[in-house]
């Protein structure tokens, strides 16, 4: 009896506050194994996707400005680099996402302002038969939480704007970045507004306001969030 080989996904998460939950959810589900690399306790990145089926980068405070202070970035814009080159379904959400489009030759950089809280997002034509994104309904509210945008990477699928950042999603091959947030639970939106409340004071962002809006979107955000990974998780598995 051959013994069916269970697919292997290594997950980067920067911060506790912002782990991989529903996106390790759908992995699990679909049964891959997920190996969650935690950077904030000291855990290497391996700079190869070698042995991976897919890759996942989340969100976390840093951003490409940080790229000469901490090694950790270098190496998973090495990682991503690895994976782009070997066609390894790869996921970056917020952080992830500018790293993703760093390692594609994309300019990322401060935006005008800070993007935070909850506001629509706008699919783009191509989104509507996109892998991971078709099925959602043309407009949605999701979680945003950035500084930094990207410019739209060379020969990338552009996916979704919002209000105030046009370039919100892409698609590179069989890679994926995604700004804004479909995985954080309500109870991880109150962990980020208490960790990084000086962050929503400089933005002008009333923490209460934020969790109150929580309040009423995290429910559909979350079915939507595992319509997307869920698409994501059967990719990464050949399911």
């Amino acid at each position: 009896m051959i013994r069916r080989v269970r697919a292997r996904i290594l997950a980067v998460e920067h911060v506790a506050d912002e782990p991989p939950g529903l996106v390790a959810d759908e992995l699990r589900r679909a049964g891959a194994e997920v190996e969650v690399v935690r950077v904030h306790r000291g855990d290497p990145v391996p700079r190869t996707s070698t042995g991976l089926d897919g890759v996942v980068v989340m969100g976390g405070p840093m951003g490409i400005s940080d790229l000469r202070a901490l090694a950790h970035l270098r190496d998973e814009v090495a990682l991503l680099e690895s994976a782009l080159s070997r066609s390894v379904p790869t996921l970056g959400v917020c952080l992830g996402s500018q790293l993703l489009a760093h390692a594609l030759g994309a300019r990322v950089a401060a935006g005008p302002a800070p993007e935070i809280g909850w506001a629509p997002v706008d699919l783009a034509e191509a989104a509507l038969e996109d892998d991971l994104l078709g099925g959602l309904p043309r407009s949605f509210r999701a979680l945003h939480w950035h500084g930094d945008v990207f410019e739209l990477p060379a020969g990338a699928v552009h996916l979704a704007r919002s209000g105030a950042t046009e370039r919100q999603a892409f698609r590179s091959g069989r890679a994926w970045g995604l700004l804004f947030h479909l995985e954080a639970s309500a109870a991880q939106v109150a962990r980020m507004a208490s960790a990084f409340g000086g962050e929503l004071e400089r933005a002008g962002v009333d923490a209460g306001a934020l969790l109150a809006d929580t309040g009423r979107h995290a429910a559909e955000a979350e079915r939507l969030g595992r319509h997307v990974f869920g698409r994501f998780a059967r990719l990464a598995t050949g399911g």
